[in-house]
């Protein structure tokens, strides 16, 4: 009995150890402060649930005049299964901190929070959100840059020449809730599968119903409700760090 105690004794204070040397290490010392902080490029960005964002997510921290501050301290804090490289770092010549965005395994909008200290020991935040794909909405985005981004999107790639310009009639931004909040899925189908004149818009809206299955379409369907901006109520959930 006493040799059992003693194990069990030594087996709970190796996991205490084990427990405390897998906490969180701190963060870097700050050598400077800043009054707020601000996106600088990288929200609002799609990807598969699960995956790593394309571009890093890049936040600055300036003082009240608006200048840049190095040697603050920036942290980020994310819902549960998202992944932050680093989690935490200082502003370098330029403001700014740069992390690394792995998405979580369930399809919606993540809330990411950069914080950093002012003067006063008061916390100073920032709320970003980040958008999964699911699998039907994946595939629509695939569909969307195959045969809609070349005229709905405004801005050239090195991929993808768009036509934008040399439309007479603008397409709508599939972001673009304004517009697309007001059509239901059943005016998108419709439109999608037979052109604009199903719904009295421009002839120069084709009819895809020949080119895309109705599987298709409804996933064309769900990526433009997924991006909406802002968010509508067929954008899907929204993780925070205290749930959605």
């Amino acid at each position: 009995m006493k040799v059992y105690i003693a194990f069990l004794l030594g087996f709970v204070m190796l996991g205490t150890s084990c427990s405390r040397k897998s906490a969180s290490a701190p963060g870097p010392t700050p050598t400077a402060v800043g009054a707020a902080i601000v996106e600088s490029s990288g929200g609002k960005q799609f990807a598969q649930t699960g995956s790593l964002l394309p571009q890093p997510l890049i936040v600055q921290v300036n003082d009240a005049q608006g200048t840049a501050i190095p040697g603050a301290l920036v942290e980020f804090a994310a819902p549960p299964g998202v992944t932050l490289d680093p989690p935490s770092a200082l502003s370098d010549s330029s403001g700014q901190v740069t992390t690394n965005v792995s998405l979580g395994g369930m399809a919606g909008r993540y809330q990411i929070t950069a914080f950093t200290l002012d003067k006063s020991h008061n916390k100073v935040e920032l709320k970003l959100e980040e958008i999964a794909l699911g699998y039907r909405q994946t595939l629509g985005r695939r569909l969307n840059d195959q045969y809609c981004d070349r005229c709905h999107n405004s801005e050239s790639t090195v991929e993808r020449v768009s036509n934008y310009d040399n439309l007479e009639v603008k397409p709508h931004p599939f972001s673009e809730k304004a517009t697309l909040s007001k059509l239901t899925d059943a005016d998108l189908n419709a439109i999608i599968t037979n052109g604009g004149p199903a719904l009295q818009k421009s002839a120069l809206m084709p009819a895809w119903g020949n080119t895309l299955s109705k599987s298709e379409i409804q996933a064309l369907i769900a990526y433009i409700r997924a991006v909406s901006d802002p968010p509508s109520r067929d954008s899907g959930p929204l993780y925070s760090e205290t749930g959605h």
